[in-house]
């Protein structure tokens, strides 16, 4: 087994308190004092305060990780409580980032906090990457993650990805330089809608925990260099069947390098509006009016969510696009509106929020059905 280099430079000596908490990693040959240093001097950053890195924060803070930020615009919602345990019932409504960092310092009050309440873009991904040794990746979506892993590759910084469905599961560790990166693994992103979400298909909330728990066991080993971490290896669990298995990954060597920041919720976007099955689509917001009057795609039709969930047929016929404001609503739209057979519908992945960073054009607008 080959070991890693270690991430990190060791921190100063621990003090009696810190021996105290951390006593049952400085038995461990493999981490130990100097390794334990090491988690309190190393700053991470976890993209995501949902059902990955909600207890992957935790974790995290546990083990000691000296700084851990957390990037995340969402708010607590009564659905995210069945995975997502950084939050409890009174948390519904908050800042995510406010109640996971809340969390994290009251179970280790020595770990520094630093809150990102801003979704992860274009512009300010480099920024962000920049203020960490590593990054553990628990978005939802693969424009996310793209952004994740160029922005890792750009700045030079290894990403820990964990990514849950259902009752399956994958890990992995990407270094641009050193091994594979994330598009080695997908070299091109699925159309939006082809791929269920979690707001679809469902997801066990123990498979989120298992996931998330596997990969802040990834971030000691990367910042430590203890064991051999999933550099080069996908690891995917079948909670169903209770099995892992590992699969190999090379970097592809007609890969293009990354030189930049793709835009691609845009570049999704404004394909999937230009063609869908061949015809030209209409483009229905499932927001509530007061929503699409303040901020609408060009020529779309607003038709509330609880309209399309009550009758699915109540959408016109031909192409359609679904869209909501973050892509959770519209998922749940889509799902009743493929159960009835169509085939025609798609949604727009990120939503109108994803639209607006990459520069996609909306007004202001009253067209509701």
């Amino acid at each position: 087994m080959t070991p890693n280099a270690p991430l990190v430079e060791p921190g100063p000596q621990l003090t009696d308190e810190q021996r105290a908490r951390y006593s049952r990693h400085l038995l461990l040959p493999e981490i130990g004092e100097v390794g334990q240093r090491r988690l309190l001097a190393a700053r991470v950053l976890v993209v995501g305060a949902g059902g990955l890195g909600s207890p992957a924060l935790l974790y995290l803070a546990a083990a000691g990780f000296g700084t851990i930020g957390v990037v995340d615009d969402d708010v607590v919602d009564a659905s995210n409580l069945q995975r997502q345990i950084a939050h409890g019932t009174p948390d519904v409504g908050r800042a995510k980032v406010d109640s996971a960092a809340e969390a994290v310092r009251r179970l280790n009050p020595g770990v520094v906090v630093r809150t990102h309440r801003e979704r992860l873009t274009a512009t300010n991904a480099l920024d962000l990457v920049r203020g960490y040794d590593l990054v553990l990746d628990g978005s939802d979506t693969f424009a996310t993650r793209y952004l994740v892993n160029d922005a890792c590759s750009l700045v030079g910084v290894p990403w820990v990805w964990g990514a849950v469905l259902r009752f399956d599961g994958h890990v992995s560790v990407f270094h641009a330089g050193h091994g594979p990166t994330y598009r080695d693994l997908f070299p091109t992103a699925p159309p939006p809608g082809t791929v269920p979400g979690c707001g679809e298909a469902g997801v066990l909330g123990g498979v989120c925990g298992a996931v998330a728990s596997t990969m802040v066991t990834e971030a000691v080993k990367v910042v430590t260099g203890a064991g051999r971490s999933l550099l080069g290896r996908i690891l995917v669990h079948d909670a169903l069947a209770m099995t892992w298995r590992e699969l190999p990954l090379r970097p592809d060597p007609r890969r293009e390098p990354v030189t930049g920041l793709d835009t691609l919720p845009a570049v999704q976007a404004r394909a999937l509006i230009a063609t869908v099955g061949g015809a030209a689509p209409l483009v229905v917001d499932v927001r509530e009016p007061v929503e699409h009057a303040d901020s609408a795609i060009p020529g779309s039709l607003n038709v509330p969510l609880a309209g399309v969930l009550a009758d699915p047929g109540i959408l016109p016929p031909g192409p359609l696009v679904l869209h909501c404001e973050r892509g959770t609503r519209s998922a749940q739209a889509l799902s009743a509106v493929l159960a009835t057979g169509r085939t025609d519908v798609v949604h727009l992945e990120g939503g109108v929020v994803a639209w607006r960073a990459a520069g996609g054009p909306v007004v202001g607008t009253a067209n509701a059905l």
